[in-house]
């Protein structure tokens, strides 16, 4: 094994002038790669830029080709002409964009497929047969490949390959008729209004790139029904009819007439004073409802119903049957048919202060004639909800036991409400205490016990102090704790009002 000396051996000098250093040896720095020649930058004359400009421009996407389709064939393009040096030779300026070629190669597809199944349908006849044919006592007669599809087309060809010989792409697309063309080709329509005529082809039966397929004999089509305009004419005897959502046209075997209809509401009136069974009468109503509307039934029955069904949805607390029928009633109104329009105008006025809408008060404010603000029952509501903006409480309770007509039951789905509101008044107002009895009287209850039932539902039973005068509410503790009640009932707005 050779052995290596542990020092260098450096030669003596003999001159003053520096030694040249020693060249520095392969293995301490590794030989520098040679330079890689750079990538020529490939210029793309101006007709491809704007080919791809073209390509790329709004007016001339298809709705049925993404983009990303779109892009991947015109890489295609590029780079085909690119590795076949023909950029230069290529016309550019009229080529096809790759939207059109997808297009038409979607086209040639379909087309294919419709062929084979023309060709299986309509085999070839052979030159003899057709000499036959020609020659034989039905010579006159035009044989299938003769007929014409449409109304400018003279080719013995199927429908689907014939074409107008220019190729563009508008006059490959799929129009209604002749005057619709002329009208699309003769105008220039905005693209809007391109894209609405689109639309309205393809729902009609065929789109861009597939046309629709109009070819089809009328004799092979079972013939088309014919529907009567107009309203439905009910032939139903049944007096009572489950109520069912409509999702065809209506069948007049199962809708009934005016005077079926007209025994049908006496027999819903009789069962519902006798079972008061709510969810039958609803549903027998609105199957009611269902055959006055397909009928278009409007009179002074159509509204004795709607008037009907919504005092019951009333009185049962369903604001959503009661709603629907009062959206009716409001139309049926103004077409002066009779009925209590202004009974259901002062619901109307309550109903709004149960949801605090005041866009929908001043709405029904404004509709509201000086006649009508006479009427006892309009006269009530308007003087509940000025009352309210006042903030006179007293005021406000006296009316509520003297509700004319059904209003109580809408006064009732906010009457809490408005008692912790007041409640809280009274708290500010009378300390340190103040009798239950004057409680009970200036809330609207019936008794003392029916008003310290609600103060104890409502927190304040620990509150109420019973003394040798009788019981007391303790006004200067338990304010807090109503006012908390109260802002949980009313309802949360925004800066601009809104809900």
């Amino acid at each position: 094994m050779q052995s290596f000396p542990a020092f260098t051996a450096v030669p003596a000098r003999r001159a003053f002038t520096r030694p040249e250093p020693d060249p520095p040896t392969s293995y301490h720095s590794p030989p520098a790669d040679p330079p890689r020649a750079e990538k020529p930058k490939r210029e793309w004359p101006p007709s491809v830029r704007l080919y791809v400009q073209r390509s790329f421009a709004t007016e001339n996407s298809i709705p049925d080709i993404g983009r990303d389709v779109m892009e991947n064939k015109l890489k295609k393009v590029i780079s085909d002409a690119a590795e076949s040096n023909t950029l230069l030779t290529v016309d550019w300026d009229n080529l096809p964009l790759p939207q059109q070629m997808i297009q038409e190669e979607r086209m040639n597809s379909l087309n294919a497929s419709l062929t084979s199944a023309w060709d299986d349908r309509f085999p070839t006849l052979s030159v003899q047969e057709t000499d036959n044919f020609s020659n034989g006592p039905s010579a006159k007669k035009r044989n299938i490949t003769e007929m014409n599809y449409g109304d400018n087309e003279q080719e013995c060809s199927p429908p689907w390959r014939s074409t107008n010989g220019r190729g563009s792409f508008e006059d490959r697309l799929t129009y209604a008729d002749k005057r619709q063309k002329n009208d699309l080709v003769g105008k220039p329509a905005s693209k809007s209004q391109f894209n609405l005529e689109t639309r309205k082809r393809r729902f009609e039966g065929g789109s861009i790139g597939f046309p629709a397929q109009h070819y089809v004999s009328s004799m092979d089509l079972p013939p088309t029904p014919v529907v009567a305009p107009g309203p439905v004419i009910g032939t139903c005897q049944a007096l009572e009819k489950k109520y069912y959502r409509l999702t065809s046209a209506p069948n007049p075997d199962a809708v009934r007439p005016l005077p079926v209809l007209e025994k049908t509401l006496d027999l819903l009136k009789k069962k519902w004073k006798k079972d008061n069974n709510y969810s039958y009468i609803c549903d027998q109503f609105k199957s009611l409802r269902q055959d006055l509307t397909v009928q278009h039934i409007k009179n002074d029955f159509t509204v004795n119903v709607y008037e009907i069904h919504a005092r019951i949805a009333l009185e049962k607390g369903d604001l959503g049957e009661y709603n629907q029928c009062q959206t009716q009633l409001r139309e049926l109104y103004s077409q002066n048919l009779g009925g209590h329009p202004t009974e259901f105008k002062a619901y109307r006025i309550l109903y709004f202060i149960h949801t605090c809408s005041r866009t929908d008060m001043n709405d029904v404010l404004s509709d509201l004639t000086p006649a009508e603000k006479t009427t006892p029952a309009v006269k009530h509501a308007l003087d509940a909800r000025s009352a309210l903006a006042l903030g006179n409480y007293h005021r406000f309770f006296q009316l509520y036991l003297e509700t004319p007509n059904m209003g109580a039951y809408l006064m009732d789905m906010f009457v809490v409400r408005e008692r912790l509101a007041a409640l809280s008044n009274i708290c500010k107002a009378y300390k340190p205490d103040v009798k239950l009895r004057f409680v009970t009287e200036e809330l609207g209850f019936e008794s003392d016990e029916e008003s310290a039932r609600f103060l104890c539902d409502h927190g304040g039973q620990a509150f109420l102090e019973e003394r040798e005068d009788g019981v007391r509410l303790l006004t200067g503790k338990v304010g807090n704790i109503f006012e908390t009640a109260k802002e949980a009932l009313f309802p949360k707005r925004d800066t601009h009002g809104a809900v």
